[in-house]
C-alpha cells in the first residue's frame, strides 16, 4: 500500500476551494532523461504515486514519443508542434560554441496561450538557447513566458544545491535543496504572486531529474539501494520529483478545481540507462525505440476520458492537442508536424488520422532517421560520412540538409517491440510507402532548417 495514495491526492484536489477561470489552466510536467520503464504506472521500479494518479485519472499512452532522442530538439518540438530542425534546433545546444537556439520566429504554445489571455510561466531546465557574452540569443520571455526561472542546461554542480538558476534574466546564485523541489517552490511562489489570480495560466514545469549529474535525498535513495549505488540514486531522483509534483498538485488544488486544469506529463527523451527502457532497443541519443519512446499522460478530469491507449503519439502533438482541447486556433500559416489528439483524448474516436507519420532525425544517432506509421517503424543510416560525437558542429549543417539515406530497415513494433527482426522483405509495399514518406518529410523539414554555420540567421524570415 503506497503511503501517498491516489485517492488522497485527488480527493484533496477535488474538494479544494475554487476560483473559476474563463479558460482551463494548462500545466506541463516534463522529466529529463526519464526512461519508458521508470515510473510505477509504466511498470517501473520507482514509487511514483502522484504520477500514477495522473495516469489513473487520465489517458496513459503506451506508445508515446519524444520529439528527439536528446534534449534541446525535443523541447523545441514540444513548444512548437513542429519538427525541431524547422524550429532551428538540430541537436542539443551548447550556447558557448553554437549559434543555434529556438528561433524567435517560431510560435510557441506559450505565445498561443498568452494571446488567448493566459498568464504564462516557465520554471526549470530550458536548454533552448540563452545569451552568452559572445552570442545574442532570445530568452524565454521572447518565446511567450511572462515569468521564467531556468538553467541553460543541467542543474549545476548537480541536483543538490544548484548554483546556476536565472530568474527573469538575473542569476539567482547558490540555492539550498534539490532541483526538483526548488523548481516546485518557484512554481508555487509564482502561483501565489501572479498579478491577476482570475486569469487562466500556463505553467511549464521542466524538471532536471534524472539527468546526470544526479543527486537525491539519502532517505529517498535508501528506498532503492545503497548510497553509492548509481541505480538507487537515479531512482531516488525520480521519487523526489514525484514528491515535488505532489506538492505542486496540492497548490493547484488551492487555486482552482481539478476540472479546470489540464495536466500533461512526459519526458524529453529516453533513459541513458539500458535497464530502464523496458527491453526496447537503444537508449538516449539513439533513434531506436529505447531512445525515443517515453511516458505520456494527459489528465483533465471531467473532460479527458480515463484509460490506456496504444495509439502512437508524442510531444509533437502537444501544441495542436492543447489547441483542440481548449477550442483555440493553432498558429496561422504554420506547418505543424503534430496532430490534434483531442478527439482521441475525449473518447470521440479510437484512432487518429495523421497528416504525416511521426519522424525523427538526429545526427549522432545510428540510425540517423526513424519514422513511425501504424504498427511499423522504418529506420535508416546516413548515405554520407559524419562523426557520431556527442557535441554537434554547425559546420555539418550543409551536409545534413543535402545528404541522403541508406540501409533502410523495417520493424513491426506490435510483434517485435525490441526491433530485432527486419521485415522489409515480408512487407515490400509497406516498406516502399514508408520510405517515400520518410524522404518527403525529410525534404520538407530540411528546407526549413537554419543555416547556423553562416552565423546568426534572420529570425524574421517567413516560415
Amino acid at each position: 500500500m503506497l503511503s501517498r495514495t491516489c485517492n488522497v491526492v485527488f480527493l484533496t484536489w477535488l474538494l479544494a476551494s475554487v476560483v473559476n477561470a474563463a479558460q482551463p489552466n494548462v500545466v506541463i510536467l516534463l522529466a529529463d532523461d526519464l526512461g519508458f520503464r521508470d515510473v510505477g504506472c509504466y511498470q517501473g521500479p520507482v514509487q511514483t504515486p502522484t504520477i500514477d494518479c495522473l495516469a489513473a485519472g487520465g489517458v496513459r499512452f503506451t506508445d508515446f514519443y519524444s520529439g528527439c532522442a536528446v534534449c534541446s530538439p525535443s523541447r523545441a518540438t514540444l513548444l512548437t508542434g513542429r519538427h525541431h530542425i524547422r524550429a532551428g534546433v538540430y541537436s542539443w545546444i551548447h550556447d558557448e560554441s553554437q549559434n543555434s537556439h529556438l528561433r524567435t520566429r517560431e510560435v510557441t504554445l506559450a505565445e498561443v496561450l498568452r494571446e488567448a489571455g493566459y498568464a504564462t510561466a516557465h520554471v526549470g531546465k530550458w536548454h533552448l538557447g540563452l545569451p552568452t557574452d559572445q552570442r545574442k540569443k532570445p530568452t524565454p520571455d521572447e518565446h511567450g513566458f511572462d515569468h521564467w526561472f531556468a538553467t541553460w542546461n543541467n542543474a549545476s554542480p548537480s541536483h543538490r544545491d544548484p548554483d546556476n538558476f536565472i530568474r527573469n534574466g538575473k542569476p539567482v546564485g547558490k540555492l539550498e535543496g534539490y532541483s526538483c523541489q526548488l523548481v516546485a517552490d518557484e512554481a508555487i511562489r509564482w502561483l501565489d504572486e501572479r498579478p491577476d489570480a482570475k486569469r487562466p495560466f500556463f505553467l511549464n514545469v521542466w524538471f532536471h531529474e534524472p539527468h546526470a549529474p544526479i543527486a537525491a535525498p539519502p532517505e529517498r535513495v535508501a528506498t532503492y539501494g545503497e548510497p553509492k549505488d548509481r541505480a538507487a540514486v537515479y531512482s531516488g531522483t525520480i521519487d523526489n520529483t514525484d514528491r515535488a509534483i505532489d506538492r505542486l498538485l496540492k497548490k493547484l488544488a488551492e487555486v482552482d478545481a481539478v476540472e479546470n486544469t489540464l495536466i500533461i506529463y512526459a519526458s524529453d527523451n529516453g533513459s541513458y540507462r539500458d535497464d530502464r527502457t523496458g527491453g526496447l532497443r537503444g537508449r538516449k541519443g539513439m533513434n531506436w525505440e529505447g531512445g525515443i519512446r517515453v511516458p505520456g499522460i494527459f489528465s483533465w478530469p471531467g473532460k479527458i476520458s480515463s484509460g490506456v491507449t496504444s495509439e502512437p503519439a508524442g510531444l509533437v502533438d502537444v501544441l495542436p492537442s492543447v489547441c483542440g482541447l481548449l477550442g483555440l486556433h493553432p498558429p496561422a500559416g504554420v506547418h505543424l508536424d503534430g496532430t490534434d489528439l483531442s478527439p482521441l483524448l475525449t473518447g470521440k474516436t479510437d484512432a487518429i488520422a495523421r497528416q504525416q507519420p511521426l519522424f525523427w532525425h538526429l545526427q549522432k544517432s545510428r540510425p540517423i532517421v526513424a519514422i513511425r506509421s501504424g504498427d511499423f517503424s522504418l529506420v535508416a543510416d546516413p548515405a554520407y560520412d559524419l562523426p557520431t560525437t556527442n557535441m554537434f558542429q554547425e559546420s555539418w549543417i550543409p551536409q545534413i540538409r543535402s545528404g541522403g539515406y541508406t540501409n533502410y530497415r523495417l520493424y513491426h513494433l506490435r510483434r517485435d517491440p525490441g526491433q530485432t527482426t527486419d521485415v522489409a522483405a515480408e512487407h515490400p509495399e509497406v516498406f516502399e510507402s514508408m520510405r517515400r514518406q520518410l524522404l518527403q518529410i525529410n525534404r520538407s523539414v530540411m528546407a526549413d532548417g537554419a543555416d547556423w554555420h553562416l552565423g546568426p540567421v534572420d529570425d524574421t524570415a517567413a516560415r
